[in-house]
């Protein structure tokens, strides 16, 4: 596993190194990772990408390299940049397994550690799980406007760098997508790889239906062509037919990557059927998102499967989950948890203090996921008696809910620095995130004004954010 100490902002390390001079180096801080608002106006995000961020902290060292760099900018101490030699990572991680529902304000995870050790691993946690969390939220999008078609991800090359396209495929898996057109993904993460010629496969040959026949007879088994290289209409698809009549193949597909993919894959449909290939399958692909998705279906389109690219792997119509990373409690020399709050003139900014837990309700009778309530980290909620839940902001909105069963939401990860979670698969991971979209309400996951999901707060826990916000003033 590559090192990646140095991946960090700059003002980790003058803090860091603020901290050591200042005798607050072994100073316990407790550190939320959340965001404020979900992506595309949507109901709700899919966290993910924390196997990759505690892999990175438990490899967290520094090199002579990495102290030498230090070192010349002049701007450390050598106490500072003596200890660096032996940094680990020593505290704890709680966190919400990969695959889950999360909502804005929600530590997605939480550390507690001595100062330097949970300052210094702030860029790595967000670059982690902004950057998956945000495409597995897009790829579920697109995935749920196919309404049961195939999704396959053809992104890698639109990616925003190796990493972002290696990751955002395990995302996309994660969060339903069928396959990849990533290699490397299936090697590292099982994910099934597809993929089917370019255009340039067709120009080599002197003419369309050669370029068919020989790929049919390299790949007699399901082969799929291209047809929009010259015309779809009057050239691809009538050499499709002919190139799988004079091979025998039955089952194939045709791809359609340009021009109007409701009309063409209609008239596409009506010609394979008429020549009898019913079986054939019509895959589109050509810079689809969940809305063209949906158009394409309203308006009859005849489309089996949807390669989608650039708008996934870039999660272009909204590419920023905003993640963030905010002190919330630190502890004394007895061992007391004192709560800190962060206020600002934003009022979207002002953080939820202290050490938490999350325990999401679920209804008895549909199984459905009502509501969510953060709790002081020492609180419990019985599933046998009537729970009275009320908005955070808007505190004459309440509900009693009953006939209810919970579920806490934060695990254990990292304890001493020792890893006490075992990872599932990401195939383990997927069957886990779609059952966690089922739990939704439909309202919650409608493209357009979703309803919003509640997520509360203790009474307790309010009553603190209000006294640390009235102290502030």
């Amino acid at each position: 596993m590559e090192n990646f100490t140095l991946l960090s902002d700059f003002y980790e390390h003058t803090m860091a190194n603020g901290y050591h001079l200042s005798e607050l180096r072994d100073k316990v801080l407790y550190f939320d990772l959340f965001f404020r608002h979900v992506p595309d106006n949507g109901g709700f995000v899919i966290a993910c990408g924390l196997q990759q961020a505690i892999e990175y902290i438990q490899n967290l060292h520094f090199s002579k390299d990495d102290i030498s760099y230090l070192r010349e900018k002049e701007v450390f101490s050598e106490e500072y940049l003596n200890s660096l030699k032996n940094f680990h990572f020593s505290g704890d991680v709680w966190a919400v397994p990969e695959g889950t529902t999360v909502f804005p304000g929600e530590p997605l995870l939480t550390v507690r550690a001595k100062a330097i050790e949970a300052q210094i691993i702030e860029t790595l946690m967000l670059v982690c799980i902004n950057h998956q969390s945000l495409i597995a939220t897009k790829a579920n999008r697109i995935v749920r406007a196919a309404q049961g078609r195939t999704v396959l991800e053809f992104g890698a090359r639109r990616a925003h760098g190796a990493g972002a396209a290696l990751f955002g495929s395990r995302a996309a898996y994660i969060a339903g997508c069928d396959a990849t057109s990533n290699t490397m993904a299936d090697r590292s993460f099982g994910i099934p790889a597809k993929g089917t010629m370019a255009h340039s496969w067709i120009q080599v040959f002197d003419d369309e239906l050669t370029a068919f026949l020989t790929y049919c007879n390299i790949y007699p088994a399901n082969p799929s062509l291209l047809v929009d290289t010259y015309n779809v209409l009057s050239s691809g698809v009538p050499n499709a037919i002919k190139a799988f009549k004079q091979t025998g193949t039955s089952e194939g597909s045709i791809r359609i990557d340009s021009g109007d993919i409701a009309y063409l894959s209609t008239k596409a449909r009506w010609m394979l059927d008429e020549a009898g290939l019913n079986e054939v399958k019509i895959l589109a692909s050509n810079s689809l998102d969940e809305n063209i998705i949906r158009e394409i279906i309203a308006q009859g389109g005849m489309v089996d499967s949807f390669g989608v690219g650039e708008r996934l792997i870039t999660a272009m119509s909204d590419p920023v989950l905003g993640g963030v990373y905010k002190l919330v409690a630190v502890e004394n020399d007895k061992g007391d948890i004192i709560p800190k709050i962060k206020v600002s003139e934003n009022v979207s900014k002002i953080t939820t203090p202290h050490f938490k837990k999350i325990f999401r309700l679920y209804g008895c009778d549909n199984m459905k996921a009502e509501a969510d309530v953060i709790c002081v980290y020492n609180e419990t909620i019985e599933n046998s008696k009537p729970l009275e839940i009320f908005d955070p902001d808007f505190t004459w909105k309440r509900k009693v809910l009953s006939n209810f069963f919970v579920k806490e939401l934060l695990v254990p990860v990292l304890k001493d620095g020792n890893l006490v979670y075992k990872f599932p698969g990401v195939k383990d991971i997927r069957d886990y995130c779609r059952q966690e979209v089922d739990s939704l309400w439909d309202e919650v996951k409608r493209f357009e004004n979703p309803h919003n999901y509640y997520v509360d707060l203790s009474l307790r826990l309010w009553d603190e954010k209000q006294k640390l916000l009235l102290s502030g003033r």
